[in-house]
């Protein structure tokens, strides 16, 4: 690309805040941007191609990268490990690609452990009420759900301080625009000339 490496872009948000639109809409702003794909070792669902979706591992090869320190992050949920193998992000970033993350908070958290570099983002929504608004009109979850995953969002939202940058995404094509204007500000900052 430029001859200068990419920057790491970490994003992170509450179900529901409308992350995978906003992306969408960032990566139709820039070419220069890729999308990090996540290690897992759980089953491929229908239609996911390994590669694309995620890296389709088994446990044994995921304890053998975590004794490697291969992740940038790592986590265990519902007896599944899920990560994000540091080797394609590193190769991106060295060709000139800015890379995104899109990750939860304890994820992020180990990402800016390990990455101070990283330019972290966390997606806001407007309020509880929309989100809660957003959530049901998906019409995929029962109350209970719902209200699991508002008392998630609440934590979430507690930790935005830890976070360079908040975007409230009450217009994706808006949220995507900043997200576009933040890498450029990062790309302009006197310490990454």
């Amino acid at each position: 690309m430029n001859g200068k490496k990419g920057l790491l872009l970490v994003l992170s948000g509450p179900s529901g805040t409308g992350k995978s639109t906003v992306i969408a809409g960032l990566m139709g702003l820039r070419d220069d941007i890729r999308f990090s794909v996540s290690a897992t070792t759980r089953a491929p669902r229908p239609g996911e191609q390994d590669g694309r979706d995620y890296y389709f591992i088994s446990r044994e090869e995921f304890l053998d990268m975590i004794g490697r320190d291969a992740f940038l992050e790592h986590a265990e949920y519902v007896g599944n490990f899920y990560g994000t193998p540091a080797a394609p992000v590193e190769e991106n970033m060295r060709a000139g690609f800015h890379v995104l993350l899109d990750i939860e908070v304890q994820g992020a958290a180990q990402v800016m452990a390990k990455r101070p570099d990283a330019v972290s983002v966390f997606l806001a929504p407007p309020s509880l009420e929309e989100l809660e608004k957003r959530l049901r009109g998906r019409g995929t979850d029962d109350d209970e759900r719902i209200a699991r995953r508002l008392e998630a969002a609440r934590r979430e939202l507690a930790q935005a301080d830890k976070y360079t940058y908040t975007v409230v995404n009450d217009d994706a094509n808006e949220a995507a625009r900043q997200l576009d204007a933040i890498l450029t500000a990062e790309l302009c900052r006197s310490d990454r000339r």
